[in-house]
């Protein structure tokens, strides 16, 4: 699928304002005493930060008098100590804040990822696969940077610009009006940024997100590139799309530095203000010379909060955008449910809250497409009786492996029905259908860690006796046996390495401890190479034993055992039955029995 040919309702939406708002506050739960101790540990901190200008104008004031030299050592050891406890306590809240938020981030994320693993697959390939990748990687890393560097300058900045205002009203009410007259300009600088900037940022990240769609989708179809020659024409999209990428990241650096500017006028004429004001009220004797002082380092102090509070809305406005984007993929499967409620004619009441624990398989003139008017699967009826094998053989493109992913719930049918026990698969939740109707593909993975943490993803509450009899019942006893840890051995990345035959075996073994009632195998031993056919075959029948199954044959071989015989042409059933009548029968299973016996010789 092409980016041009993604429609803008297959997206993933992004989330506004108020859904973010929502799903913050959900992630914060719990968190209200760390939020307290953060406030208070700022606030402190910012108050402290208020000793150093106070001192250094009381000591102008005492050089001014001339009988001071006391207070001016005094005033010292208070900015001095005033100076380390503002240090610790700034350091502390910076530090407890990050913490909070990351907290916050963490539960975002991994709510996103829980949402992300419920997808359907179709909704996914709509959508983008790159998108949802760039979501859960450069999205969630934009927030992550901002953590770090947004939130010590909002957490430090926005207490000390509050606390530095209220000093200057201690001082003289008219140096704050300074500031409410100079006020104007920071709010037109920062509504101008606001209004021009989430477009800009937000087009960047979703640039980014079409920009990876391109490079993963010729990552993983590497084989077809270099088999098409198509290296030239992906290299042109993915430059047009970085380019993209350049235009809109240059937009957003304009915008930043004509924010910037703006800026810098407001703390010119601030400045002004406050020297005019304060040239004022001591020549009319209001204010002494150092209380002016005074007022003038407040105002120095605050240019670095100032230009830390306003300039880290550029990074708070692109981490903005990555959150709306993060919080817009865990909305969908919200949105999804919701539809799925309000539209279904059936009431909530009249669903079956899951599939029975045996039953036969009922497929009815399902059709289904990848794209609208596209049929790979064409008016399909077929029965699975409880324990019955089924063999599924055909040319490549006939639809087998989209047949199976139907039958798992991988995949939604356009028309017709799939009954598992009488109850349609679709009503049923994913997490319940999965225990009932398991799919085994040929691409196995192998998680890193214990080979007991991975075979304990099939059931964790499974001991390790049931484990050790789960590997030697696919075969597998032999090189678990030279395992040096057994169990406890590390496998997967930086791991115990197997091979992709020990691999399938480890997944048939996850299928034997999930003792579900249906297996669906897709291919499931056509990696294991001429040499580990039979040990995996095998394999799989012990796995399959007492189970009904469809199997997605790669090799003829397998279908000799089967109780039935499926033939696949053009996403039809062309024929079927047991191998001993589909042979007598002499049509096209039989050409291919023929051809596959004359090759193995």
């Amino acid at each position: 699928m092409t980016t041009q040919s993604i429609s803008e309702s297959a997206k993933f939406p992004i989330a506004d304002a108020r859904s973010v708002w929502h799903e913050v506050r959900r992630a914060l739960h719990g968190q209200g005493t760390r939020l307290i101790t953060v406030v208070a540990t700022m606030v402190v901190g910012a108050a402290l930060g208020l000793v150093p200008p106070w001192a250094l104008g009381r000591m102008v004031d005492a050089v001014i008098d001339g009988n001071g030299t006391g207070r001016i050592w005094l005033l010292g050891v208070a900015m001095i100590g005033a100076a380390l406890v503002f240090a610790g306590f700034t350091a502390l809240g910076v530090i407890l804040s990050s913490r909070l938020f990351e907290t916050i981030l963490a539960r975002l994320r991994e709510r996103m990822f829980t949402t992300s693993l419920s997808l359907p697959l179709e909704r996914v390939e709509a959508a983008g696969s790159g998108d949802l990748v760039s979501r859960a990687t450069d999205d969630v890393e934009e927030v992550s940077r901002a953590i770090s560097t947004v939130v010590p300058a909002l957490s430090t900045s926005l207490f000390t610009v509050l606390l530095t205002a209220v000093g200057l009203t201690a001082l003289d009410w008219r140096f704050l009006a300074v500031l409410v007259v100079a006020l104007p300009i920071y709010v037109f600088a920062v509504r101008w940024y606001l209004r021009k900037a989430p477009a800009i940022y937000a087009a960047e990240r979703a640039a980014m997100g079409l920009r990876a769609q391109q490079v993963l989708g010729g990552v993983r179809g590497l084989r077809t590139v270099h088999a098409y020659d198509l290296s030239p024409r992906l290299a042109d999209r993915i430059g047009s799309h970085s380019w993209e990428v350049v235009r809109w990241s240059m937009r957003a650096r304009i915008v930043q530095n004509r924010f910037y500017g703006r800026l810098n006028s407001g703390q010119f004429i601030v400045m002004a203000g406050l020297l005019v004001a304060g040239y004022l009220l001591v020549g009319s004797d209001a204010l002494t010379v150092g209380a002016t002082t005074t007022a003038m380092l407040l105002f120095l102090r605050l240019f670095a909060p100032i230009d830390d509070l306003l300039l880290v809305i550029d990074e708070l406005q692109s981490a903005l955008a990555s959150l709306a984007r993060i919080v817009g993929v865990i909305e969908v499967r919200a949105a999804e449910e919701s539809e799925g409620e309000s539209g279904d004619d059936r009431t909530a009441e009249s669903r079956t809250p899951g599939l029975p624990s045996r039953g036969a398989l009922a497929v009815r003139n399902v059709t289904f497409g990848y794209a609208p008017g596209r049929d790979v699967i064409r008016g399909i009826d077929l029965d699975v009786a409880p324990g019955e094998i089924v063999a599924v053989v055909g040319s490549s493109g006939a639809g087998k492996s989209t047949l199976a992913a139907l039958l798992a719930g991988v995949r939604t049918p356009d028309s017709g029905a799939i009954r598992f026990g009488g109850v349609d698969i679709v009503d049923v939740p994913e997490t319940e259908r999965a225990q009932r109707i398991t799919l085994v593909t040929q691409e196995v993975h192998v998680f890193a860690g214990s080979l007991r943490d991975d075979l304990a993803l099939a059931d964790p509450g499974v001991d390790d006796a049931a484990m050790e009899a789960a590997l030697r019942t696919v075969l597998a006893g032999d090189w678990f046996d030279l395992l040096p840890d057994g169990l406890d051995t590390v496998v997967g990345d930086a791991g115990h390495q197997l091979t992709p035959m020990q691999a399938q075996q480890l997944a048939l073994a996850r299928l034997v401890l999930a003792d579900p009632p249906m297996v669906i195998l897709d291919e499931a031993t056509a990696d294991a190479g001429s040499a580990g056919a039979s040990l995996l075959e095998r394999a799989a029948r012990a796995a399959l034993d007492g189970r009904s199954a469809l199997v997605v044959a790669h090799r003829l071989g397998q279908t000799r055992d089967a109780d039935r015989i499926l033939l696949m042409e053009n996403g039809k059933i062309a024929e079927q039955g047991t191998h001993e009548q589909l042979i007598a029968r002499g049509g096209r299973y039989c050409e291919l029995w023929d051809a596959w016996s004359m090759h193995r010789q």
